[in-house]
């Protein structure tokens, strides 16, 4: 008998919260499971809390949080994963595109020793226009942060709960989560799953969200590569900039002193004023100074962090009674 939790963001999903909730209790009873399903409504416009609701008064194994309002879905997922309390927990999106009888595959890929499993979208139901765009983004991803996954965006993966120990969410970075699990050492793999077409509503998702999630990937990769260091790459930038302008500045500097002695055959003094040259280095030295400054004060803030407030507002919190564990 495996136990998890289902942590399941919602937004304007009304139509396929209820079959969601049924093919996700006939995978449980057919293994037996010890499960929990945590929807989280991120602010829906449509019926999707009233569903809810009844799904809560039906079956006391699902619970319910609801957003004040769109807080965005990494902060739909951190309430999720504070709300969790079995061991292993599973990420679903609502609109039935992720098929729970993909479960037990998960289990068992974690039951060889793997804390996070992806899921892998194969095969996808999209139009090319987002497919496309979404394989250069997950190359750029696997090639930068070295977590070689093909779908970093996949809303099905299933984590060891201790993980979000560890991980805090926010912005955009629920994508990320494999890649900052592996940062901190837990072992991440993937796995191929069936991508169903949508059946209900349209996409939440349009062109802007690869935007987001370009500079999103710049953030993780300075998490990763210079959470705990960061004046490692500012100062170095900050030192070859000034050095740079500095160069420039002493070339500029010895031309004048050399046209000045009638020794070095200079026609005429060579004049420093308006000069293009000067401007620049100046400008280079200034941006390494800044730098250098960015990065003293990124160190002193890493000193002295402190946890991020919290990203999201709960109106109303239903069902299970549970307390999780409180995070560390």
């Amino acid at each position: 008998m495996a136990q998890y939790s289902l942590v399941i963001p919602v937004y304007n999903e009304e139509e396929s919260l209820k079959e969601l909730y049924r093919e996700i209790t006939e995978v449980a009873q057919s293994g037996n499971d010890d499960i929990e399903i945590i929807f989280i409504d991120d602010g829906s416009r449509d019926s999707s809390w009233s569903v809810i609701e009844s799904l809560t008064e039906q079956d006391d194994r699902v619970s319910g949080i609801r957003f004040r309002r769109n807080f965005g879905k990494a902060a739909a997922l951190e309430a999720g994963f504070k709300a969790a309390t079995r061991e292993i927990v599973f990420t679903l999106d609502a609109d039935l595109q992720d098929d729970p009888r993909e479960i037990p595959d998960f289990l068992r890929i974690m039951d060889s020793g793997y804390d996070v499993v992806s899921g892998w979208k194969k095969r996808r139901h999209d139009p090319w226009h987002k497919v496309w765009p979404s394989r250069i983004f997950n190359g750029m991803v696997s090639s930068l942060t070295g977590v070689k996954l093909h779908d970093h965006n996949c809303g099905m993966k299933c984590y060891r709960r201790e993980i979000f120990n560890e991980v805090t969410l926010y912005g955009e970075l629920h994508r990320f989560v494999p890649v900052l699990a592996a940062a901190r050492g837990y072992r991440v793999t993937e796995k191929v799953v069936q991508h169903r077409a949508r059946q209900f509503g349209v996409s939440k998702y349009g062109f802007t969200r690869f935007v987001k999630g370009f500079l999103d990937l710049l953030t993780v990769k300075f998490i990763t590569g210079y959470g705990q260091r960061p004046q490692h790459l500012l100062g170095t930038l900050g030192l070859i900039a000034f050095g740079v302008g500095s160069l420039i500045l002493l070339i500029l500097a010895a031309l004048w002193c050399m046209s000045r002695i009638p020794f070095f055959g200079f026609e005429e003094v060579y004049c420093l004023s308006g000069r293009p040259a000067v401007i620049y280095s100046a400008a280079l030295m200034l941006l390494g100074g800044q730098l250098l400054s960015i990065g003293i004060i990124a160190e002193l803030l890493i000193s002295y962090q402190r946890h991020p407030r919290q990203e999201y507002s709960i109106k109303t919190q239903i069902g299970r009674k549970e307390t999780p564990p409180e995070k560390d």
